[in-house]
């Protein structure tokens, strides 16, 4: 069992004892429309010509560790909004990356900025519980969804007018992603065999499909740590949507270095 998997399994036991806990009829009771927020974000940074950073707040991951020692997801947030995020993607995930869903709560009530709520989902649940929490935006990692589960997700995020972002690693994960019109994808750097990262797999996937993807919203992710990164990036595919969480994570200013990255 790899490390994804065994992160699944925990993440059905975990939804399980949730939804002992609290009834869905309940949380459907203090969910919002989020009237598309997050999306709509992206478009207005791309028509005005800045780049747009999904400033990510994780406190560890399984391949690196601890990323931050001294954590407070507040501070983080507001370094962020002050340094010009676009978005902000929050890690909730408790076992292996340390999240905590209360982190979306808090920084929501603080901060006007969209949120992509990163976890491992699956279970339409988890949807409507990220829009109670003030998740503005989902991730579904298309690796570990069936088609079933994807569009169940989509259904679930498209009732309370959220977004959805399609994670894929590979040309057969696109070529899934693309069966589902209204939704971000975003290319993922990583590899998830050996969690080697490199940034010209956006390059490599993109031209693969380029003609499939000039009208959809993409989002370079994982292994942009410079502003040459990002560079290459946009040269090469058009692509002005970035998720950074690491290099900003470890960064000894992280306001600074956002605003670097950005400039």
């Amino acid at each position: 069992m790899n490390i994804l998997e065994k992160i699944i399994t925990d993440k059905k036991e975990e939804v399980l004892n949730d939804k002992k806990n609290l009834k869905i009829s309940e949380i459907k009771k203090k969910i919002s429309k989020k009237k598309f927020r997050f999306i709509k974000q992206l478009k207005k940074f791309k028509d005005n010509n800045k780049i747009a950073v999904i400033a990510e707040i994780k406190k560890a991951s399984p391949s690196k560790g601890i990323l931050k020692e001294d954590f407070d997801h507040l501070s983080i947030a507001k370094q962020y909004f002050d340094g010009g995020a676009a978005c902000l993607s929050i890690l909730t995930e408790k076992k292996h990356f340390l999240g905590d869903k209360q982190f979306v709560t808090d920084i929501k009530k603080n901060f006007e900025i969209p949120i992509l709520n990163k976890d491992f989902f699956i279970d339409p649940y988890q949807v409507f519980e990220a829009n109670k929490n003030g998740a503005d935006c989902i991730l579904i990692i298309v690796n570990s969804s069936s088609t079933n589960l994807i569009k169940e997700l989509i259904d679930a995020a498209s009732e309370t007018e959220m977004d959805v972002l399609l994670e894929v690693h590979n040309e057969k994960e696109m070529e899934i992603a693309l069966d589902f019109p209204n939704t971000i994808i975003g290319i993922n750097n990583r590899n998830l065999e050996n969690f080697k990262v490199d940034i010209n797999n956006t390059i490599r996937i993109f031209k693969n499909f380029e003609n499939s993807l000039k009208e959809k919203t993409l989002v370079c992710e994982s292994g942009i740590f410079t502003q040459d990164d990002i560079q290459m990036i946009k040269k090469e595919t058009n692509i002005n949507n970035f998720l950074i969480g690491e290099s900003l994570m470890k960064s000894q200013s992280i306001k600074n270095t956002l605003s670097g990255l950005i400039k």
